[in-house]
């Protein structure tokens, strides 16, 4: 093993691979690894620009080891130091990571080098093992020793029951429902960027961890250290980037359904709102109001004159949203110039086809610069100068007929390489122009990845079904999300599909899903409702008129009952507009997310890490959701070291105890901390 100095940087060198690790932000190093003569320069994720950090620690020298005689031989070691974090590598190449001296991470390696060891050395296992394939690239895995007593949050949003990730085995590649995101937050004190866009895997197992990268040129993961996670995530949103402030008339309750399929629903819908004084913030429009996939445009047979209904809208005080695809037709006006420039994906194999919702579509290649200005002029010409405020970017991972990632091509390389950054190149078609307006985007995302939260996405869980079950999964899923940098988050209330209006077990679960919403960052009704008997507006199989249109969504639309339940969650929900932009204010200046698990408002509080059914919205909020049927009671955990008011009831608890909690139909517990 070679050793090399730079400026706040250490170089390792050994059987054709280059490692280099330096300090990158406050307490943090980046470790990048190769075996070609250069590294690539991308920094993915890590955008920001850093200060350099004051008083960073090279040490060359060597340690001494006992061969199996019994002698001892002086062997290359060399570390790093940036603050509080300590990178130690050995002569075989492997590292240790330390936090105030004490070891918090070890790349997992079992060769004999020639030293005895405890571990087994005839496995013949290596910490970072390159595998060549056809195309010259590399299959990557990276592996670390497993530490007893781990817990790990954050990488995402997962469809899964499970807060806490140690033992879990995690798809890294965006799907509808599922958000990679992968940052991992440890109870040990440290936070770990896997900053590499390739389609994989992690397994954090209790033997180990392994990161694998389906195709890379070059491994790339960032690590910092802090006194408690509210630190960690500082640390990292400073390198990725933060939220911007979020507007003020985006705080409210976001009215959507599958689908409003003319103009006059939409504005009948309004009109009811306001005649029942209440101040809805944005109206949503769902998908195929356009004639085909990639016209980016309504139908003017059902939208005659979208800018007179903007126009009413806007008067109401309600902003426009709609939806856009990133799937192109080959029906559309669109298709032809945009294969023969180049602007779609590309397939390695078989026809030019990734998608065939309602159509024969290739998707838009997003990492493509010109596609980039290509759609936007689109969509400005017929969606922004009308006055369309912001923008539902459906489908965005891309949703693909087949995930046979290996058969695909973007213009930034092969989808294994790169693919889990597509959305967050979609959402810049919208964001980098919208934003040398006055006007701040605020633009509606299926997926995201590591510093989506930069570029005004508020991300949504994706078409999941109305259940218990789900339910479950979304607040698990809100919790880890945060925890991976993203604030900005929500889900459609009620869940998306297989909620039958006419079941009273569906009332109940909306209502709970409803209740729980008030207190997440974004509240948006949505929903494709069942039963679908409601005809088509007609045959074409061109425009939306066609398609089916689901059950109503909106507040009315289960009945009184229903009704006075939910208006009374939405006045309390305005109510906290102040409280609300207060911690959207802390989003954005310091990476904090809205919904916190317990223990980043209580790190030194134990039982607050075990906790995964209640969790904190801010920093004076503890919302405890109701999460399976028939539930009217459920304990609670007050930490201790304050009292907790009930909201409902005024009732004070002192902190450091369980209690049992009321939960009526009408309301989930919530308390307010105090003291």
């Amino acid at each position: 093993m070679i050793f090399l100095e730079e400026k706040n940087a250490l170089i390792a060198k050994r059987q054709g691979e280059t490692i280099r690790i330096e300090a990158w932000g406050k307490n943090a190093l980046r470790v990048r690894a190769t075996m070609y003569p250069e590294f690539s320069g991308r920094d993915w994720a890590l955008t920001e620009a850093v200060p350099e950090q004051p008083g960073v620690r090279v040490a060359i020298g060597e340690e001494k080891l006992r061969a199996g005689d019994g002698s001892f031989y002086s062997v290359p070691l060399a570390s790093i130091e940036n603050g509080r974090i300590k990178a130690v590598i050995n002569h075989s190449g492997v590292l240790s990571f330390y936090r105030d001296g004490q070891r918090i991470l070890k790349e997992y390696y079992r060769f004999y080098d020639g030293s005895v060891t405890r571990e087994s050395h005839c496995l013949k296992v290596v910490s970072r093992e390159w595998r060549p394939y056809t195309a010259g690239d590399y299959q990557l895995t990276v592996r670390f020793d497993g530490n007893d007593g781990e817990k790990l949050f954050g990488m995402g949003q997962y469809q899964q029951p499970y807060m806490d990730m140690k033992g879990c085995v995690l798809e890294l590649a965006q799907k509808n429902s599922q958000i990679t995101v992968p940052f991992a937050v440890s109870n040990l004190g440290y936070g770990m960027l896997w900053n590499n866009p390739a389609v994989g895997q992690v397994s954090f197992g209790k033997n180990r961890t392994e990161w694998v990268a389906g195709a890379c040129r070059e491994m790339d993961y960032w690590i910092t250290v802090g006194a408690s996670p509210k630190e960690i995530l500082f640390n990292y949103t400073a390198v990725t980037g933060r939220a911007p402030m979020m507007r003020e008339d985006c705080m409210g309750l976001w009215q959507c359904k599958l689908r409003y399929r003319t103009q006059e629903e939409v504005l009948s819908v309004a009109r009811k709102y306001r005649e029942l004084n209440i101040p809805i913030d944005i109206i949503v429009i769902d998908f195929f109001h356009w004639t085909v996939q990639g016209d980016w445009k309504f139908d003017k047979t059902y939208w005659p004159d979208p800018k007179a209904m903007v126009d009413e809208l806007h008067a109401m005080g309600i902003k426009v949203m709609v939806s856009v695809w990133p799937s192109v037709d080959r029906r559309s006006e669109n298709f032809g110039e945009m294969m023969e420039r180049g602007l779609l994906m590309r397939t390695e194999r078989g026809a030019a086809q990734t998608f065939d919702y309602q159509g024969d579509c290739v998707q838009i290649d997003s990492t493509n610069p010109e596609t980039r200005a290509y759609v936007w002029e689109k969509c400005k010409q017929h969606y922004y100068d009308l006055g369309i405020d912001f923008f539902w970017l459906d489908n965005s991972e891309p949703d693909l007929t087949k995930y046979d990632f290996d058969n695909f091509r973007y213009w930034m390389g092969p989808a294994l390489e790169c693919s889990n950054i597509y959305p967050q190149y979609y959402s810049r078609v919208f964001f980098d122009p919208m934003s040398q307006t006055d006007k701040q985007p605020v633009n509606l995302l299926r997926s995201g990845w590591a510093g989506s939260q930069k570029y005004g996405n508020v991300l949504w869980s994706g078409d999941v079904p109305s259940s218990w079950e789900s339910l479950r999964d979304q607040v698990m899923a809100g919790l880890n999300i945060g925890l991976a940098g993203i604030p900005w988050w929500n889900t459609d209330i009620g869940g998306f599909m297989e909620g039958n209006v006419f079941d009273p077990e569906f009332e109940q679960l909306l209502l709970r899903w409803y209740e729980w919403a008030v207190f997440t960052p974004v509240m948006r009704l949505h929903g494709d409702r069942e039963p679908f008997t409601i005809p088509a507006l007609d045959d074409r199989e061109r425009g939306g008129g066609y398609l089916h249109t689901g059950q109503p969504t909106e507040m009315w639309a289960l009945g009184d009952r229903a009704f006075q339940i939910m208006k009374q969650g939405y006045d309390l929900r305005v109510a906290m507009k102040p409280y609300l932009k207060e911690i959207f204010r802390e989003a954005h200046e310091n990476g904090s997310p809205l919904m916190r698990a317990m223990f980043y408002e209580f790190p030194d509080d134990a039982p607050c890490w075990d906790l995964a059914d209640q969790y904190m919205f801010g920093p004076d909020y503890l919302v405890a959701p109701v999460l399976a049927p028939d539930t009217f009671e459920r304990d609670v955990y007050l930490p201790g070291g304050c009292e907790w008011e009930d909201i409902h009831t005024g009732e004070t608890y002192p902190g450091g105890q369980t209690i049992r909690a009321s939960a009526p139909l009408a309301y989930i517990p919530v308390f307010k901390k105090r003291g």
